[in-house]
């Protein structure tokens, strides 16, 4: 019997046994769309958040067999659909705004506030590149990290090279024990510890007037029995040494260098400029209050002396902020080429000028430059007493004499001090009597760079293209910038001298800014505010390893930096320290496989650009450790270290840094330049590298050592205190 249907539609027939049939071919049709739609699904997943027009199963028909509409609300289940629909669709627009929204703030953000951006993610990148470095460190195993001991504390103020108890034992005697002599073996790979109670240095000027007593090796004694005239220019207060220009004493260089600008014909010192007196080498400086004076007058004076264990003129001079070195006249010539200094001075300097047979003398003409001054101070000139003393008589005779064959020219002589003056034409030596005086050197024997070869008895620079009177050059400061004629003597063109100062007018400029972040990175300041700039006094004893031109130099004085620097050209690189001379810089020749002959702690800065390829281009003579050692001894706690070479040397470089008990961390890094600060609880270093370039910082070294510390107080009880006496003034 046929089932009722419904009006509007054709009657069909249904059979029973049809029936089954049909439902079963329906139920497999209906399951097999269901596991193509999750299929389809799994693969587009977006596509379960709009409707499909798929056939219809079992659940989408209605009771009677007809399909539902899927937007009626009638039943539940087609609510519960439109609901989850809309849900679905909200979130995709959510989502399409989010990312629409991220995108162009990103955009706007990288334009406009890029550098906000960059310093605020500054920390997050120390971490990341620090972590780096020390997967990398890791990588070359415990052998290449043993870490360099400290020295014993009596070589608080060791310098290589310089060892008067071994030259005493190897029968050196007449004033050689102080030489310089750099044995097989001398070095010692430690670190130079700083006294215990050392403190910072205070900034220039003050500096050059007061320093700390604990810093230098001094005693009370010492200081109030000098003899110099320069020494006694010094006060003790309580832990300072003091050399105030308000004394009494001050007054006393002041007169004394207008004195010796009256001798020259000069109304004043003011005037030294203008005759051409740019550099003086001072000869036994006491502590440097003669230099410390001309300063004002852009006057460069460097200081030389002997090596002393205690109260040294030297150590002393450094600590004020001013240019000096270990130099004795013994035995050696100094390390400065012939024609080097306008002016060398010495005041009760110690040296006897009429021993060796004027050898010295020849020394002190072999570095002056033509129409150059050479001013003495000595009870030996005083008339009075000279008359009555028949044996200062007859020195001073032989002095004035032997000055007199050397073409210098008297030009006067006041109380206990007399100016000579070189003279400015080569004829005077050929209109000299025969056999009078030394004679001239041969091409063979007049060698420009001499390095700490034997005196000799011959007269030098004779040869020279650059013998130029100085009043014929250009004075100060337009001197520093030579003609194409002066730069054609050292085989230069224009351009390239050019090319060098303006590339270190950038490089100094990035310095500066580089350093900034590391020296007030533990200053706090407010959110959002930048590092500020350093100070232009923030260093004042800077050396350049590999100084080239004197590029950089130039561009710390153009930037007007309180800075001098002493400019060292290496024996194995390009011999340009003349053309650094008569710039009107300092300048010396070293060989950086010996010690440098200076104190321990002397040198706020240290400079290095292509030192370590021009020692690996020389099969590496010594090692790169040898050289880190010795800028660890010359630089002063909280000083810095700039080294700036290729990549792959840069890189060595930063691995002896845990060696020498650096630790590096990333301070700030830019488009080529990443800065790296090394600290440690007992020795604190900054570090920048630019592919080319590393910085690295010391601070002070506090012995944190509880059984260091207590030797060194059982070492002090058991022996005189140096600095007892001075403590207690």
């Amino acid at each position: 019997m046929s089932r009722p249907l419904h009006r509007g539609v054709p009657a069909i027939r249904v059979t029973s046994s049809s029936n089954d049939l049909l439902d079963s071919q329906v139920k497999e049709q209906t399951e097999k769309e269901e596991l193509d739609r999750n299929q389809s699904s799994h693969r587009f997943p977006f596509w379960s958040l709009f409707p499909d027009n798929s056939p219809l199963t079992k659940y989408d028909a209605t009771d009677n067999g007809f399909a539902s509409d899927p937007f009626t609300v009638g039943t539940p289940r087609s609510r519960h659909r439109l609901t989850m629909l809309l849900l679905k669709s909200s979130l995709v627009v959510i989502v399409i705004l989010a990312l629409t929204g991220s995108f162009w703030w990103t955009l706007s953000i990288s334009t406009s506030s890029r550098g906000h951006i960059f310093h605020s993610s500054r920390r997050l990148q120390e971490q990341l590149v620090s972590d780096f470095w020390d997967i990398g460190e890791l990588s070359f195993g415990t052998s290449r990290m043993k870490e360099i001991e400290f020295c014993p504390g009596e070589l608080e103020n060791y310098i290589p090279c310089f060892n008067v108890s071994e030259n005493l034992d190897s029968s050196f005697s007449d004033g050689n024990e102080y030489d310089r002599v750099c044995r097989q073996g001398s070095r010692q790979n430690c670190l130079v510890l700083p006294p215990m109670n050392y403190k910072i240095p205070l900034r220039w000027p003050t500096g050059r007037d007061i320093i700390w007593v604990a810093n230098v090796k001094i005693t009370g004694q010492e200081v109030f029995t000098s003899g110099s005239l320069t020494k006694r220019m010094m006060m003790l207060e309580e832990e300072q040494i003091s050399f105030r220009s308000a004394s009494l004493m001050f007054d006393g260089v002041e007169d004394y260098s207008h004195q010796i600008a009256e001798m020259i014909g000069l109304r004043n010192e003011s005037n030294f400029i203008q005759a051409g007196i740019r550099t003086i080498l001072d000869i036994g400086c006491g502590y440097g209050s003669f230099g410390a004076h001309l300063f004002s007058e852009q006057i460069l004076t460097i200081c030389i002396a002997n090596y002393e264990s205690s109260g040294s003129q030297v150590q002393l001079t450094l600590e004020r902020g001013l240019p000096a070195m270990i130099g004795s006249f013994s035995s050696k010539q100094l390390p400065y080429p012939y024609l080097s200094f306008d002016l060398l001075h010495c005041a009760r300097c110690g040296i006897d000028w009429d021993k060796k047979d004027g050898t010295f003398l020849i020394e002190v003409d072999r570095v002056l430059r033509p129409g150059g001054y050479f001013v003495w101070t000595s009870p030996l000139i005083n008339v009075q007493s000279s008359l009555r003393n028949k044996e200062k008589q007859k020195r001073w005779n032989f002095v004035r004499d032997f000055a007199e064959n050397l073409c210098w020219e008297l030009m006067s002589q006041q109380d206990e001090t007399v100016v000579w003056k070189k003279t400015s034409k080569k004829t005077c030596y050929n209109s000299r009597k025969s056999g009078s005086g030394p004679s001239i050197c041969s091409k063979v024997q007049d060698v420009e760079f001499p390095y700490y070869r034997p005196l000799q008895n011959c007269i030098g620079g004779m040869h020279s293209r650059r013998w130029v009177p100085i009043e014929e050059r250009a004075t100060w400061p337009s001197r520093s910038n030579l003609n194409r004629s002066e730069l054609a003597l050292y085989g230069l063109h224009l351009d390239e001298l050019n090319e060098d100062t303006a590339n270190y007018r950038i490089i100094v400029r990035n310095y500066w800014s580089l350093l900034s972040p590391l020296i007030f990175s533990d200053h706090p300041k407010r959110p959002g505010d930048e590092d500020p700039s350093p100070p232009y006094n923030m260093l004042r004893n800077v050396l350049d390893m590999n100084a080239r031109y004197g590029g950089l130099n130039a561009a710390l004085l153009e930037a007007r930096k309180s800075v001098w620097v002493m400019n060292v050209v290496p024996t194995t690189g390009p011999k340009y320290l003349p053309l650094i001379l008569d710039r009107g810089y300092f300048g010396v020749l070293h060989d950086w496989c010996e010690a440098f002959p200076t104190y321990p702690r002397t040198y706020g800065m240290v400079h290095a650009e292509g030192l370590l390829s021009l020692e690996s281009s020389q099969h590496w003579r010594c090692t790169m450790l040898d050289i880190f050692t010795e800028i660890d001894r010359m630089l002063r706690p909280e000083g810095w270290i700039i080294i700036r070479d290729t990549a792959l040397l840069i890189d060595s470089a930063r691995v002896l840094t845990r060696r020498l008990k650096w630790e590096a961390r990333v301070i700030e890094i830019e488009i080529r330049v990443a800065v790296f600060c090394a600290c440690l609880s007992n020795l604190h270093k900054s570090s920048t590298m630019n592919g080319g370039y590393y910085i690295f910082r010391m601070e002070m070294r506090k012995q944190k050592d509880k059984r260091r510390k207590k030797e060194n107080e059982s070492q002090r009880n058991q022996q005189p205190d140096s600095y007892g006496s001075v403590r207690h003034t």
